[in-house]
């Protein structure tokens, strides 16, 4: 997703502790602490008196986000009484996975002056105000483009009523044989209300 809009937006980052850092004091445990630098903002955790190579710390701060500034330092310090204190290591922290998702738990390398491995940070940042991404839907496909079969006007004729007879199989009890076909009196048709045919040819006319 797109991470624009986060002037002004809060950035939690807890500084959980160090592994493998290089040891630069000889005579005893060395005192680490970690300092994280987000453009002219800085902050700092305690010392981890004799913490050595692994000091914990679990400390939590809040960055006001930067438009476009999508990295910090950290910077890894041994503390001293006597003189000044000593740079263990440091590296740059980048906020595009918690920007995206809101969280990050990760360990971040840190180099000496020389760009050797030195250590690491572990660091948990969150980002409330990440905005999820919109899910996308895909567009309905169009409507079938095929060439239509054209509409077929309603018959006007009347319903025809078909009347199936049933003849009984011949050996049912009122099974009877039907007449020859087609039936003495019903060929040729007989219409009560035509005129009789006449004679052909005619009679002469006029008659004798």
């Amino acid at each position: 997703m797109s991470t624009s809009g986060i002037q002004g937006e809060l950035l939690e980052i807890t500084v959980v502790g160090c592994n493998n850092l290089k040891e630069t004091r000889w005579v005893s445990n060395q005192n680490p602490y970690v300092c994280l630098e987000y453009a002219s903002t800085k902050h700092r955790t305690n010392t981890a008196k004799k913490g050595g190579i692994k000091p914990t710390f679990q400390e939590k701060f809040v960055f006001n986000l930067i438009e476009g500034l999508r990295e910090f330092s950290v910077v890894v310090w041994c503390s001293n009484t006597l003189s000044y204190d000593n740079l263990i290591g440091d590296g740059k922290v980048q906020l595009k996975k918690v920007l995206s998702e809101g969280y990050d738990d990760s360990s971040w390398s840190i180099q000496d002056d020389r760009r050797r491995t030195v250590g690491e940070v572990r660091l948990i940042m969150h980002y409330a105000n990440f905005k999820k991404p919109v899910e996308s839907h895909a567009p309905s496909p169009p409507p079938y483009a095929g060439v239509q079969a054209p509409l077929v006007p309603p018959c006007s004729a009347p319903p025809c009523h078909h009347h199936h007879h049933h003849q009984p199989a011949a050996n049912h009890p009122n099974y009877q044989p039907s007449s020859a076909y087609p039936p003495p009196s019903a060929y040729p048709p007989q219409n009560p209300h035509c005129y009789p045919p006449g004679f052909y040819p005619p009679p002469p006319y006029p008659p004798p």
